[in-house]
């Protein structure tokens, strides 16, 4: 695929059944479209109910590179099984070991949408990926954090892991590509903890999934620039942990 001049490197695909394999195998998969559809399952159009959301988020107050690229809306749940409980808005929060340039610090976002959350998918969604981490970890209560992010060029660069490579501090994450127009750039990279390995290709089609085992691998998302006037980025990144959210004094 070309962009902008440049070539793209089309992400390696596993297929829905085999996802606990790869992720137990490699530390890493990612989904298509098609794959996360049939994981859910859900149509196209349940999950496209979701998007128009990411227009209206708002702007990222703690940004200490003192970007103004990024906007971003968060909420948080438990998981137990198929049920999916919202808590109470809170800040987020990581270790300064997790990321170097936000880290130590409670960030409190705007939270997501009442209207987003209630959809039927979106429960779904979170059930059936904390059920796979389930598959992994064992049963438990998951602790999930959303964010959806658009990074934009109004700058002229944006740059979604403003942090470089990085782990969370998590089980595992989710990053849902939602859309990108006008830009060249974003490029997913996923490297080995604790070892040389790695790969790098970039998402295209909306909805594709990466998943990634926290523990075993880092990951980042290389810097995007404009292609056209507006140009901009949207994921949704989601969080599964266990023992609790993260926090100031948390285990």
């Amino acid at each position: 695929m070309i962009e902008g001049m440049t070539t793209l490197l089309n992400p390696p695909l596993t297929e829905a059944p085999e996802l606990d394999d790869a992720l137990r195998g490699r530390g890493h998969a990612v989904l298509s479209a098609a794959g996360l559809r049939a994981l859910l399952p859900a149509s196209l159009a349940e999950l496209d109910a979701l998007r128009p959301s990411w227009a209206d988020l708002m702007p990222d107050e703690h940004m200490r590179d003192g970007g103004r690229y990024r906007r971003r809306r968060h909420a948080c749940f438990v998981v137990e099984g198929d049920a999916v409980t919202p808590v109470p808005h809170r800040a987020h929060w990581q270790p300064l070991e997790y990321n170097a340039l936000h880290g130590g610090l409670e960030r409190w976002f705007e939270p997501m949408r009442a209207e987003v959350v209630a959809q039927p998918v979106w429960s779904r969604l979170l059930a059936v990926l904390s059920a796979h981490c389930t598959a992994l970890r064992g049963a438990q209560p998951w602790y999930v954090e959303a964010h959806q992010f658009r990074i934009d060029t109004t700058d002229g660069i944006g740059r979604p892991t403003p942090e470089g490579a990085h782990r969370d501090g998590v089980d595992f994450v989710a990053v849902l590509l939602i859309d990108r127009q006008g830009i060249k750039g974003g490029e997913t990279r996923v490297f080995e903890a604790d070892g040389p390995a790695g790969l790098r290709f970039t998402m295209t089609e909306p909805w594709t999934t990466l998943l990634l085992d926290d523990a075993r691998v880092i990951h980042e998302s290389t810097p995007i620039q404009p292609v056209d006037p507006g140009g901009y980025r949207d994921t949704l990144v989601l969080t599964f942990r266990s023992n609790g959210f993260q926090g100031p004094g948390a285990v």
